[in-house]
């Protein structure tokens, strides 16, 4: 069989029907299959750092993995910083790397780079050594993406190998589908004494804390988180990458979320964990990003959830440490808790219970405690503050949209100001942290939900990293919304340079030579608008959702505006 016509096959046989990519020589017998089937859709990106960025933020909105393709070498590596963004969030992605030809290996052909360059960036780096078990290795590696905890997969095809007509290798590992959810989960069984030991140690507390992680989301756990929250009367702190495993806010099904762990996380929800007498922690790694290093006071009594076993007691000693499954163990934890008691909240609306009530009032007092830590920020006169313009953003987009936001100093306020409406509705990136990766996810995002609302949030500085995607928005119809925050500087950098290292102030910034976001997206082909007021922002971003085609939208900010970390720690 044609070796290119079954990696097509067999990526159709998972339900993977997006491909993100820049085609090269090496590529095309993969191209060619691939424009041939009215199933998939092939996204030219404009560069290769872009590729894997636009497939993790295609996962995270849908859940389902997305296909990239590149050529060796430069291909390959500029694809290296969105593969470990998505290794670092559990996002899977099947990552096709096309080689040097086995006979050519070692001889400086071109592009050539050894295999196990790419070892530490993706969660299995997978060779194809012989042409008749490249189905085989495929099949293998699209299991290995999906099973728990996920990730992208690296899958190396030499280029020769793909005009290959040969008998092929029978594997076993894609048909079981990923349509739903990621076809048949590997359930981990939740150890019955730890289980036991953590239900008394949370029942027992007066005033617990849950701390939710991105794995929340990887498992479709939210309602389980929800119903362990009332039972507990806990609020829920999230991680970066746990932000929007539940509602942010108010509301009937909402309101439990306190805020999001973080360099600017306020220091009443710090306390809120300090002063816990018990605390879970599900689906997160407690990583040094989240926990500033690990010098967030936690409780002893902690229990620690997470599918990497490597994860226990890293950074904090867990009074029961439990590898498994998010839904597994919150599931069992329920049941568990029932048992002693803690009544279970039926439904994934129910609002009533002495509890729940409890749970959200905790939380409320941090949200509010945080809010009013902001308000010296709200002043509507331009230019506006992050904290300023988010919030009018927030207010003009609509709740059930897509929000995926780049890394930068507009994001960190956006962590405790802009309010992530579910799962899989808020995208950013976790503790890689990597600048460039709004547009390219946003663009994922469009892909994987054609019919759905996306709003990208990006700030000057990252969006100069990426902005060759605004024409792959263009060119592939894409009618989602790009909000541009503009101060024309590294203000996180300069500010750090100005106060620690005695640089001039806006040293890193470049207000002598501003961009012209408007004039540069319309040369690719987008319509653009300008909002400088809260008003105008509300106004002018209801206007662009609900146009059928790319917009971008430029909002001025305040550059000498404070940052977040300094401002929410006075």
């Amino acid at each position: 069989m044609d070796v290119s016509e079954a990696v097509v096959d067999r990526l159709a046989a998972a339900g993977i029907d997006t491909v993100f990519g820049i085609p090269g020589t090496q590529t095309l017998p993969l191209n060619e299959r691939l424009e041939a089937r009215a199933e998939f859709r092939f996204v030219m990106a404009r560069h290769e750092t872009a590729v894997s960025h636009q497939a993790w933020g295609y996962a995270e909105t849908s859940g389902r993995p997305a296909a990239t393709v590149v050529v060796p070498g430069p291909g390959d590596m500029n694809a290296m910083n969105g593969l470990k963004n998505a290794y670092n969030d559990c996002t899977p992605v099947i990552h096709l790397a096309v080689e040097t030809d086995p006979e050519r290996r070692g001889g400086d052909a071109i592009h050539e780079t050894p295999p196990e360059t790419y070892d530490t960036v993706v969660k299995s780096n997978r060779l194809v050594e012989r042409p008749a078990q490249t189905a085989a290795v495929l099949e293998e590696a699209i299991s290995v993406a999906e099973t728990p905890p996920k990730g992208p997969v690296r899958v190396g095809i030499p280029k020769s190998f793909l005009s290959m007509d040969v008998p092929l290798v029978a594997g076993g590992g894609s048909e079981r589908g990923c349509a739903g959810g990621g076809g048949e989960r590997n359930r981990s069984r939740v150890p019955a004494g730890a289980l036991e030991r953590a239900a008394e140690l949370l029942a027992d507390a007066d005033e617990p804390v849950i701390v939710a992680g991105g794995g929340v989301r990887a498992a479709a756990a939210s309602d389980e988180l929800r119903r362990v929250a009332c039972q507990l009367g806990a609020p829920v702190v999230t991680t970066y990458n746990g932000k929007g495993v539940l509602p942010d806010g108010a509301g009937s099904a909402a309101g439990l979320v306190a805020g999001t762990l973080s360099g600017s996380a306020a220091p009443e929800l710090l306390e809120a964990l300090a002063t816990a007498d018990g605390a879970l922690a599900v689906g997160t790694d407690l990583d040094a990003v989240a926990t500033r290093g690990w010098t967030v006071d936690l409780p002893d009594e902690l229990v620690h959830v997470t599918l990497e076993a490597d994860d226990i007691a890293t950074g904090y000693e867990p009074a029961v440490g439990i590898v498994a499954d998010a839904t597994d163990a919150l599931a069992a934890l329920e049941a568990a808790l029932e048992e002693r008691g803690l009544e279970t909240v039926a439904g994934p609306e129910a609002d009533s219970g002495v509890e729940t009530d409890t749970a959200r009032e905790r939380a409320a007092a941090v949200r509010r405690a945080t809010s009013d830590r902001l308000e010296a920020l709200r002043d509507e006169s331009p230019p506006l503050t992050s904290v300023g313009a988010l919030e009018a953003v927030r207010e003009g987009v609509p709740a059930d949209a897509i929000v995926t936001a780049d890394a930068g100093g507009f994001r960190v306020w956006g962590l405790n100001v802009f309010d992530a409406a579910g799962p899989r509705s808020y995208v950013n990136p976790g503790s890689w942290a990597s600048m460039g990766t709004g547009l390219p996810s946003g663009i994922g995002a469009q892909c994987a939900n054609p019919s759905g609302d996306v709003v990208v949030l990006t700030g000057d500085g990252g969006l100069m990293m990426c902005v060759h995607e605004l024409h792959t928005a263009v060119a592939e119809d894409l009618p989602l919304t790009v909000v541009v925050f503009v101060n024309d500087d590294y203000a996180i950098i300069s500010d750090e340079a100005e106060r620690n290292y005695g640089l001039a102030a806006d040293v890193y910034g470049w207000p002598d030579a501003p961009i012209d976001f408007e004039g540069l997206a319309a040369s690719f082909g987008m319509r653009t608008e300008r909002a400088e007021t809260p008003a105008a922002i509300r106004s002018t971003l209801e206007s662009a959702v609900e146009a059928d085609e790319p917009i971008l939208v430029a909002i001025p900010t305040d550059p000498n505006e404070p940052q977040a970390s300094d401002w929410m720690a006075e």
